[in-house]
């Protein structure tokens, strides 16, 4: 099976507009990793590339240590599973599942055993002689991957694959995707998704994409990491404010003083906060923006010695296990932050409450959104 490595990878079209910029990333043998990002960063043209679909003009890739950059498709050993399925609509399920493997010129026996294997791992063997028009669309998704399997690839590749599917069958098929992947082998498998709910379900390695701005739109890598290293340790403001729902707020503040515990930030709303971060990267009177979850902050009594923020309730959402408190906080310049509080919150609009902060929970980013380093 195949492991994939990018060293330097660029795509740039015939008018000199680039998406892709100095991508270098390894993914392992039996490593499922995830292209997260925005609309637009890249991820699915990254992924193209990987498949032979797009041409590269800089860098290298490798598969299983082979060089693949001028490599047709059909000879890099890969299998794509498509958004749209991508279904031959006058085939039976069966057929669609043997068709690569006849054109490949692979004996029926063999092709029989495959496709009835693959099926029945799928939950598919008793729709085998249905066409894809009598299928629903968790079926159809459940073909394509069987279509794929069929072939042993080294790598899989799936492009948004649940985008179609309502949100049970996207829970079903993101589970057996996930069981599947342990039934590989040594086979990799990259996968795109908007969806960071998908990816930290199932990535063993997420690679975040970013469209970066100051260089003309070009994609990048904004962090590569395991899907809990993205959320506690971010490594800039970016990826701090895409990973976790609702996202991270944000204060502007300036570094009042720094010792070995961490900074202390006086923020624009007018309090003082302290967060444990190694202040090395920063100095006094140095502008940063402090980071705090909305799950890592909660309601704090008059009576508590925590720093906290005095904030007015402007909204409350009543989400069964949790609520999501939008409040404005602040007693200089009012900011608005929302706090995701356990159980059914009680508060109603206008409601003056603390929110406490927990110095060992707050992100600290300086002036240029790169993250300090937490101090454990």
């Amino acid at each position: 099976m195949a492991s994939i490595s990018l060293t330097n990878v660029q795509k740039s079209y015939v008018n000199g507009h680039a998406v892709i910029r100095d991508v270098n990333l390894e993914v392992g043998k039996n490593e499922f990793c995830v292209f997260l990002g925005p609309s637009g960063c890249g991820k699915s043209t990254l992924l193209r590339m990987i498949a032979g679909l797009e041409s590269i003009t800089g860098g290298e890739l490798r598969i299983d240590g082979q060089v693949m950059n001028d490599v047709e498709p059909a000879k890099r050993r890969v299998a794509m599973v498509f958004q749209n399925y991508a279904l031959y609509p006058h085939m039976s399920v069966y057929e669609n599942m043997a068709f690569g493997l006849r054109q490949a010129k692979i004996d029926k026996a063999t092709i029989d055993t495959k496709v009835r294997r693959a099926a029945a791992s799928l939950q598919l063997d008793q729709l085998l002689e249905r066409r894809p028009a009598a299928l629903s669309g968790g079926q159809r998704q459940r073909v394509a991957i069987g279509r794929a399997i069929v072939r042993e690839p080294g790598v899989f590749l799936f492009d948004e694959p649940l985008s179609n599917l309502d949100a049970a069958l996207r829970v079903q098929t993101r589970t057996e995707i996930a069981r599947l992947h342990r039934e590989f082998g040594d086979a990799s498998a990259v996968y795109v998704t908007h969806d960071q709910i998908e990816a930290m379900a199932l990535a063993d390695k997420i690679v975040l994409l970013q469209t970066d701005t100051n260089q003309s739109g070009h994609g990048s890598i904004a962090q590569i990491g395991a899907p809990l290293d993205l959320y506690h340790r971010p490594a800039s403001r970016f990826v701090a404010g895409f990973i976790g729902s609702p996202k991270m707020n944000f204060l502007p503040g300036i570094v009042k003083s720094i010792d070995e515990g961490g900074v202390e930030i006086e923020l624009t709303t007018g309090e003082i906060i302290r967060a444990r971060v190694d202040g090395r990267q920063v100095s006094p009177g140095m502008q940063v923006t402090l980071g705090v979850r909305p799950e890592h902050m909660r309601l704090a009594g008059e009576a508590d010695d925590v720093q906290s923020i005095r904030c007015s309730v402007r909204l409350v959402e009543h989400m069964g296990e949790h609520s999501y408190i939008h409040v404005e906080g602040g007693s200089r310049t009012p900011a608005m932050l929302i706090a995701k509080l356990a159980g059914d919150s009680h508060l109603v609009r206008d409601e003056q409450v603390r929110l406490a902060l927990p110095a060992n929970a707050c992100h600290v980013f300086d002036n240029r959104d790169f993250a300090l380093r937490r101090l454990d």
